[in-house]
């Protein structure tokens, strides 16, 4: 339950500039509410973001306020995509594993 809870107060921010820091993130984030945490996703191999980042506020309703209010924000020439956060813990360890198993002709 804790874990649901917990996901209603994280919200996805997409199409983030690569040049963006996430000090920058922060702020335009606290805009809505105090963040309780942010994590941008940085691509192991090159050590650059990725472009999105995960956002968790105090509560649902701040959460909710900043999927309204965020959509679209301009940074750096690009507009931000604001949503819930489906399931961000995990994610982006295990998108890209491939699990093979023994094949026989």
């Amino acid at each position: 339950m804790a874990s649901s809870q917990a996901q209603h107060r994280c919200v996805f921010v997409g199409n983030i500039p690569y040049d963006a820091t996430e000090e920058q993130l922060i702020e335009i984030c606290q805009e809505v509410g105090p963040v309780v945490s942010f994590r941008l996703v940085i691509d192991r191999e090159t050590g650059k973001p990725k472009g999105y980042g995960f956002c968790e506020y105090k509560d649902e309703e701040t959460a909710l306020s900043a999927r309204r209010n965020l959509q679209g924000y301009d940074i750096n020439g690009r507009q931000l995509r604001v949503d819930f956060a489906e399931n961000d813990k995990g994610n982006d360890r295990n998108k890209d594993q491939v699990y093979c198993l023994n094949f026989s002709k």
